[in-house]
């Protein structure tokens, strides 16, 4: 009886473990709410300097994590509109078409981005996000940009893993058997990227089980610059999907 308890425990240990936020309601409240009075500031300052391009910058970031996609698509691409040379480089730009449900733009941005930096998958990654949305799995695995230089962990296996080479298992297998597993920052994006890998293949619960973890990660949390941004990116896919009907 005991024995079977513990089986029915594990059982339902994701179940559990999901129906707790990975952000504490009040600390996403904060967070949300410090965000809006920063986009009011921007409002009101970007009325006074129309054409100072860090301006649109910084509220397009406040606007993509309010989750006003459009709206942030707009002001990435005003920026472009006052300095053309804001386009290549512009990967937020790409990651706001997603959100925006411009899957067509966004896979044409991350390829723009490879043009200028050929050495990220981060970037390789979102092409094929991209693409997946606008043609079949096999035809968007086909179209994977080519990497010939090593890449951050973990990218390189993740890049396998989407590629349809490795399996899950196996990757956070290799992650295990490279002693990286524990490392938090690459735990953050294995954990993230892992959960959108199986969101595309119709595994929801698994899919909202490793964005959970990867939002819950305290390193992505308190990281400095890209990794806080993509810590946000992680938030809004988490809350996307596990607020999505089954």
């Amino acid at each position: 009886m005991v024995r079977l308890c513990a089986l029915l425990l594990f059982a339902f240990l994701p179940v559990l473990c999901a129906a707790e936020p990975p952000l504490a309601a009040v600390d996403r409240e904060k967070m949300l709410v410090e965000y809006q009075k920063q986009l009011v500031a921007l409002d009101r300052a970007i009325a006074e300097s129309p054409q100072q391009v860090a301006l649109y910058s910084r509220r397009g970031d406040r606007q993509l994590f309010l989750g006003q996609f459009a709206r942030a698509v707009a002001d990435f691409e005003k920026m472009i509109a006052l300095d053309p040379a804001q386009d290549a480089p512009h990967w937020r730009l790409g990651i706001a078409y997603y959100f925006a449900g411009q899957f067509a733009q966004s896979a044409r941005q991350f390829e723009k981005y490879h043009a200028y930096d050929g050495g990220d998958r981060e970037n390789g990654l979102w092409k094929f996000l991209g693409d997946v949305k606008t043609m079949d799995r096999a035809a968007a695995q086909q179209a994977m940009l080519v990497y010939t230089r090593f890449d951050r962990e973990p990218f390189p296996t993740l890049y396998a893993l989407f590629a349809g080479k490795k399996t899950s298992q196996e990757f956070f297998a290799d992650l295990a058997t490279r002693k990286l597993a524990d490392d938090p920052r690459v735990r953050f994006f294995a954990d993230y990227y892992a959960g959108l890998h199986e969101e595309l293949l119709g595994h929801r619960t698994r899919a909202v089980e490793r964005l959970h973890a990867a939002v819950a990660n305290r390193w992505g949390q308190t990281a400095e610059n890209g990794p806080a941004y993509m810590w946000q990116v992680a938030r809004l896919h988490y809350e996307a999907l596990a607020a999505a009907k089954p």
